[in-house]
């Protein structure tokens, strides 16, 4: 069987993504343990430098985290519980019918969604859990100008996103979900930034790092000087990322 076609997108800030990416919250990982049929195995898939993966070990005695990039996994976080590899989402290599949980955090929209379900449905053990969820512009809430001017430099990087990152922004509205949907809650990621955290995690993202590479212009000098004069005295801000999220059980037929 020949391997699914990937972009990597990511490579280049492997480094930046282990370090500046936001937390999720920890009571998702704790709904999602709750709802899943056993704590024995979780499937992190799409699992980048570990960000979830790392989360899930502390509710699950085994967790497979995969991703097709190499170079995100060569910056993954090492845990005791957390055996890492490089697979496309589409081949996990797992045993019918063996895994309790799924999870996608942030890397649905770069698969190919019907194989990678097709695969879900595979691994999944009766009753078993998926769990796919996303998030796009971060909001300021004590501080509408500075959401505004991140939304305003999110629009003038429009050209260097990859096509995928439409989904996100429509939420995932676009791609399928063929199990049976659970309703465990909704859930924001929040932070206390300084202005150097949040370029560190603008740094992050794919476009910047398209529009460099395309252009020799870097985007950050411009948003750098608007950070600093819109910030006020705080030295930190509070963030907040709302999560799209859904959740669903395998559908099994008799």
């Amino acid at each position: 069987m020949s391997e699914p076609k990937f972009s990597d997108h990511f490579s280049a800030v492997a480094t930046g993504y282990s370090t500046f990416r936001p937390s999720y919250p920890s009571a998702l990982f704790a709904a999602l343990a709750d709802a899943a049929p056993s704590r024995a195995l979780a499937w992190d898939c799409g699992c980048g430098t570990g960000q979830a993966s790392v989360a899930l070990g502390s509710y699950f005695e085994q967790v497979v985290a995969t991703d097709a990039s190499a170079a995100q996994i060569a910056h993954a976080t090492p845990d005791a519980r957390v055996t890492y590899g490089v697979a496309p989402a589409e081949q996990s290599d797992l045993a019918n019918a063996s895994v309790a949980l799924i999870t996608v955090a942030q890397a649905l929209h770069w698969f190919d969604v019907d194989a990678f379900h097709v695969e879900a449905s595979r691994v999944l053990m009766p009753n078993g859990v998926i769990a796919e969820w996303s998030y796009a512009l971060l909001e300021f809430p004590l501080v509408p100008v500075l959401t505004q001017l991140m939304n305003d430099f999110d629009r003038t990087m429009g050209e260097w996103w990859p096509k995928e990152r439409a989904f996100v922004d429509r939420h995932y509205r676009d791609l399928a979900f063929p199990f049976a949907v659970i309703d465990i809650g909704t859930f924001a990621m929040n932070a206390a930034w300084s202005v150097e955290q949040l370029l560190g995690y603008v740094e992050t993202w794919s476009a910047v790092s398209r529009c460099r590479a395309s252009t020799g212009h870097d985007p950050l000098v411009a948003l750098t000087a608007a950070l600093r004069e819109t910030w006020g005295e705080q030295t930190t801000q509070q963030l907040v990322w709302p999560l799209t999220l859904r959740v669903g059980r395998l559908i099994t037929t008799v």
